[in-house]
């Protein structure tokens, strides 16, 4: 088993294209960190994995038969190099030059940080609000109640999607986006890798809840910025994505909050959760056959 400084996880299905371009600007921009990419090829039909073979040969290509899921991808990958840091990394991504070298400066200067993120943007240019607070029951409420839609500036009722926050300033979060995190080993061994119960979504909510509850730090950077298309994979499979947004969320309430919440509340919960997820299905038939931008609880 090979060691290195930092190494890029990569789980990749069916997105050939931005897999290219992704591994492309990390030749570009990362180089110097010499870094060991490894892409985790979950069964891809569109010659994805031959790609990395002919045009990426220093890349390691774990290929799997089969869709194995983001999270038990991402643990195969970890399972296979060993590295003071893993970078996180979706194949939409692309790297800015110094992104890559400040996300490792900052955890190498930040003993107590076990994660930090980026800030991403649309190929547009406009910024991506991708950090988030964790899932509670207040936050589920204001979102079954659209007040989290109705005043996205308010810090009550915009507080799971942080929507009055601008992505502007360096400082602690609860839960940034997967899309991009650079994690710290260390912190990895302490509480394990992604919880494979979490197959796609939530794997990450749930990977930074025992971040934190661990003592460890998460951070959010705009001085480290990527390129994010978002949703190569999960758009191709739209309505699987909503059910399985859906399963992830109910399944990160049952096991962080079932416990410490009175009966009355959890099943209050898990009823405005059934009634969103309802919802949202109705509105997005009712409009048509195309497929949410975002998962439900994206």
């Amino acid at each position: 088993m090979s060691h290195s400084v930092l190494a890029v996880c990569i789980v990749n299905w069916n997105t050939r294209e931005h897999l290219a371009r992704c591994l492309e600007s990390l030749r570009a921009h990362a180089a110097d960190l010499a870094p060991t990419v490894v892409v985790v090829d979950n069964g891809s039909r569109d010659g994805s994995a031959d790609l990395v073979r002919q045009r990426f040969p220093e890349v390691h290509l774990l290929a799997n038969s089969e869709n194995r899921g983001y999270a038990a991808a991402t643990n195969q990958a970890l399972a296979a190099v060993q590295a003071d840091y893993w970078l996180l990394l979706n194949p939409d991504v692309v790297v800015q030059p110094g992104s890559v070298q400040y996300l490792v400066e900052f955890l190498r200067t930040h003993p107590r940080a076990g994660a930090v993120a980026p800030r991403l943007r649309y190929p547009d240019g406009r910024v991506q609000l991708t950090c988030r607070s964790f899932p509670s029951p207040d936050t589920i409420l204001y979102d079954a109640l659209l007040l989290s839609r109705l005043f996205p500036r308010s810090r009550i009722f915009g507080k799971y999607r942080m929507s009055w926050w601008a992505h502007d300033d360096e400082r602690q979060v609860e839960q940034p986006m997967a899309s991009a995190l650079l994690l710290r080993q260390a912190a990895l061994s302490e509480i394990g890798g992604l919880d494979e119960g979490f197959p796609i979504f939530f794997n990450d909510v749930d990977l930074c809840y025992r971040l934190r509850q661990a003592g460890w730090e998460i951070w959010f950077t705009p001085r480290a910025e990527m390129t994010h298309y978002h949703g190569a994979s999960t758009s191709q499979v739209w309505r699987q994505a909503l059910n399985e947004s859906h399963a992830g969320f109910v399944r990160f309430y049952e096991k962080h909050y079932r416990g410490r919440t009175s009966a009355l509340t959890y099943w209050a919960v898990r009823g405005l959760l059934a009634g969103g997820f309802f919802l949202r299905r109705l509105i997005w038939w009712l409009g048509g056959t195309r497929g949410p931008r975002r998962a439900a609880w994206e």
